[in-house]
């Protein structure tokens, strides 16, 4: 019999069916152990919150290379899975800036894993795994250096307005704004040439809003917003309305009385520059959802592949983000749109990341996430297959 981990927080948006399994308790393993400025980097258990190494790292006047949006993301979540945020085009995604990383194996071995020792292997074949290779209970991250423009991410708010955003540490400010109560970051985008932040503030701008998702639990209106408070208007609150949403079938009851099939859209594609602009131009043609989040993406060793998240660190990337519904009046295929945007992924040399719904053959998932790698990955280090299936559980939500 297989082994899952015992979670208080996921921000995965694939259902599956929950399993009877022993699952190991992690939640404990989530303190920061060190902040060490000179040398650069962070020390923290897996389970540690982007929020809680945020504010480490910040009372010692550093921050990691890459916070992700939403306060619940942990470390060790962020890499297994993909992490992403907007100085990613100088540092990479969550697992570039992973020195080293502490794990338990599929056969109960306790192993640190750098890019340069015997583990190397497990190391660049963790990220992207969600699990099936190993669990991961400490990560050291490195912080990122002053200097220049730290943040670049744009927002696409229909075919012909786009906004670039460029952010960079200062020392003095003339005003600070505060997105985390009345006012609504993302808005500020379109009204505001230049702004200031605190850093804490910066780092989650979208987590207050859900980037604009909140719209869908009716938060971004005035009253609703105030009937929230301050305190409550964060992801994880809209987290756990949206899976008691998914438990009590409130919102299909609806769609039923009005006549109308929804296809949940949640996705993060990674495409090559060159062909940004035809990945663009088909979301506009073809899928129709907007605001589109773009965060460009370059892999700060030209060295580094990662087998199971394969981009080409000679490249740089652009990720589009889009999260939200489309309504069909008539049946469709489950995964209609999803398919379409899987296939345009693949055509421009693109990836997607894992989190949510993907509707692949086998032979397409595989062929996008290195089988021979993750097969040996799983001989070596998970033999018996206690980890289970990276495609099982990522797509057929086994």
């Amino acid at each position: 019999m297989g082994f899952g981990l015992a979670k208080t927080t996921s921000n995965l948006f694939r259902d599956r069916a929950p399993k009877a399994q022993p699952r190991i308790d992690l939640k404990h393993f989530d303190g920061v152990l060190n902040v060490d400025r000179k040398a650069g980097v962070v020390e923290a258990e897996g389970m540690t919150t982007f929020f809680d190494l945020a504010d480490a790292t910040l009372a010692e006047g550093a921050v990691p290379c890459v916070v992700p949006q939403l306060k619940s993301i942990t470390l060790g979540g962020a890499v297994a899975g993909v992490g992403i945020e907007a100085s990613s085009f100088r540092f990479g995604l969550v697992h570039d800036t992973i020195a080293e990383m502490d794990v338990l194996t599929g056969d109960n071995r306790i192993l640190r894993c750098t890019p340069d020792n015997e583990h190397r292997d497990l190391f660049y074949g963790f990220p992207n795994s969600y699990g099936n290779a190993a669990a991961c209970f400490a990560d050291v991250a490195r912080l990122c250096a002053e200097g220049g423009i730290h943040f670049l991410d744009g927002v696409v708010f229909s075919p012909t307005e786009i906004y670039l955003t460029r952010g960079r540490f200062t020392d003095i400010a003339p005003y600070t704004s505060d997105y985390t109560f009345e006012e609504i970051y993302y808005r500020s985008i379109r009204e505001r040439p230049t702004d200031y932040l605190t850093a804490r503030d910066f780092l989650w701008r979208w987590d207050t809003d859900w980037f604009w998702c909140s719209k869908n639990v009716g938060a971004q209106h005035p009253l609703i917003r105030r009937l929230f408070g301050r305190e409550r208007l964060n992801s994880i609150t809209y987290q756990r309305i949206m899976r008691w949403n998914t438990r009590w079938g409130l919102t299909r009851l609806r769609d039923r009385l009005r006549g109308v099939h929804p296809e949940s859209v949640i996705q993060d594609i990674d495409i090559p520059l060159e062909n940004a602009s035809d990945f663009l131009a088909f979301l506009h043609a073809d899928v129709g959802l907007l605001p589109i989040w773009l965060c460009p993406i370059r892999a700060p060793d030209p060295d580094s592949r990662f087998t199971l998240y394969p981009l080409d660190p000679a490249k740089i990337y652009v990720n589009f983000g889009f999260w939200d519904v489309v309504s069909h009046r008539e049946p469709r295929p489950a995964g209609y749109v999803n398919r379409k945007i899987e296939r345009k992924t693949r055509e421009l040399g693109g990836i997607k990341s894992l989190y949510s719904d993907s509707y692949f053959t086998e032979e397409e998932f595989w062929s996008a996430y290195d089988r021979p790698a993750y097969t040996a990955l799983k001989q070596k280090y998970d033999p018996q297959g206690v980890l289970g299936d990276l495609y099982a559980k990522c797509v057929l939500k086994r």
